[in-house]
């Protein structure tokens, strides 16, 4: 049973839901159980780098069941445009808004405004192309989860982590309370472990090895990924720790971005979204938990980070091997425009538009462990699958233009006629 926060959050989004489906024209949620639809591509990217031509996908319930070349009818006629699987977000914070005053109060209201601003926030990503986030950092994001899970509320597949793990030194506690702490949150229903083995930006490291290699050493054995707010020295002690995907990264050395490549390891750098957003908000932003007091200060503080994010994701790019993900970090005001990292990628960095796309799709999908079930169209995967009006190999800023949304079989979106 859900107490406190997570209750009340859960009985504010039911009672959404209810409005929901009072509003919808056949008393609820859409459906696709015993539906058979056939999608038309006439260019579609298959999410792991193959460019398929003039193909048929077939779709029964919530899976893809066949994709051909053979002609036929189909439900859905997207040829003109660019098909693909569902975009995968593997860093936001979805739970985040402006406040009734307009001002930044980053996650876990309670109050219905703010649950209704999360379920926004989950309506707008969607709309905008991505069917799958992983939002880190609350336990408020929990319920949202559950709502969408149960078909009560439109919304991405949310993975969440729930509550992070702080590190504050030898406050955080010995290994073995660290491991403790790490089997607690998935009682409490976490789909991973996220760690802060470093404070704000330039700040050392704020978990020692031997802290770092427990938590991320439990979460392995509790079948648990780790996600690793890291800058500095602390991206190669999480790398040597063994945790699955160090974000953010700034300080990162070129032989770091190499002993990642070597290891495996999962590199979630943001190219510009983020820091764009702060700049473009920062009134709102200015003042609040973890901002600087002023406008001015905060832009010309998210200026110069922008550009050393830039230098880092060009560098990342460069790094043969390297598995770079798609994560925006976004926060109240980049809901619903998380695409615009593809193009800051891709304008800004350097970065292939294949291999922009791919980050997103088949490599987001493999580093959430989810690597035979989303981020690919082929026979058995779920049917997420999205179209955009252009064709994002050659003008990025087509995934501006998302006309089309499917989730699990289901169309939310279709402006294509």
């Amino acid at each position: 049973m859900l107490r406190g926060k997570q209750g009340d959050l859960m009985r504010l989004l039911i009672v959404l839901a209810i409005l929901c489906r009072l509003q919808g024209r056949d008393g609820g949620m859409p459906s696709s159980h015993g539906r058979r639809t056939v999608i038309s591509a006439g260019t579609a990217l298959d999410g792991r780098g193959r460019l398929m031509r003039d193909v048929r996908i077939v779709i029964e319930n919530d899976r893809i069941v066949g994709v051909s070349s053979q002609p036929g009818p189909a439900d859905y006629d997207l040829r003109g445009m660019t098909v693909m699987p569902g975009w995968i977000d593997a860093h936001v914070h979805i739970t985040w808004s402006f406040g009734e005053d307009g001002k930044n109060i980053n996650q876990g209201g309670t109050t219905p405004q703010a649950v209704y601003r999360a379920a926004s926030n989950a309506w707008l990503t969607l709309m905008a192309g991505f069917t799958t986030v992983q939002s880190v950092g609350s336990s408020a994001d929990i319920p949202l989860r559950e709502a969408i899970a149960k078909g009560l509320l439109p919304g991405p597949r949310i993975l969440t982590s729930g509550e992070p793990l702080m590190g504050q030194g030898e406050k955080t506690g010995t290994p073995a309370e660290i491991r403790e702490y790490v089997r607690k949150q998935k009682s409490d229903g976490a789909d991973l472990i996220k760690i802060f083995a470093s404070g704000s930006i330039g700040s050392g490291m704020t978990l020692s090895q031997d802290q770092l290699m427990a938590a991320c050493d439990e979460a392995k054995k509790q079948g648990l990924r780790t996600l690793v707010h890291a800058y500095r020295e602390a991206v190669r002690a999480a790398t040597i720790a063994g945790c699955t995907e160090v974000e953010h990264g700034l300080g990162a050395t070129d032989d770091d971005l190499r002993m990642m490549a070597a290891r495996g390891t999962f590199f979630d750098p943001q190219a510009g979204l983020l820091m764009e957003t702060y700049i473009k908000y920062k009134d709102q932003f200015a003042g609040s938990p973890l901002f600087p007091k002023t406008p001015d200060s905060l832009a010309t503080a998210a200026e110069a980070i922008l550009a050393k994010n830039k230098d880092l994701m060009r560098r990342a790019a460069r790094t043969s091997g390297l598995k770079i993900v798609f994560g925006t970090d976004s926060v109240a005001g980049a809901h619903g425009r998380n695409a615009e990292e593809f193009v800051q990628r891709v304008r800004d960095c350097g970065m292939n538009p294949t291999q922009a796309m791919i980050s997103a799709q088949s490599m987001s999908a493999e580093a959430l462990g989810m690597s035979d079930l989303i981020g690919s169209i082929a026979t058995g995967y779920q049917a997420d699958i999205i179209a955009v009006d252009g064709d994002p190999l050659t003008d990025i800023t087509s995934v501006r233009r998302v006309m089309f949304v499917m989730k699990g079989g289901v169309v939310y979106k279709n402006v294509t006629k």
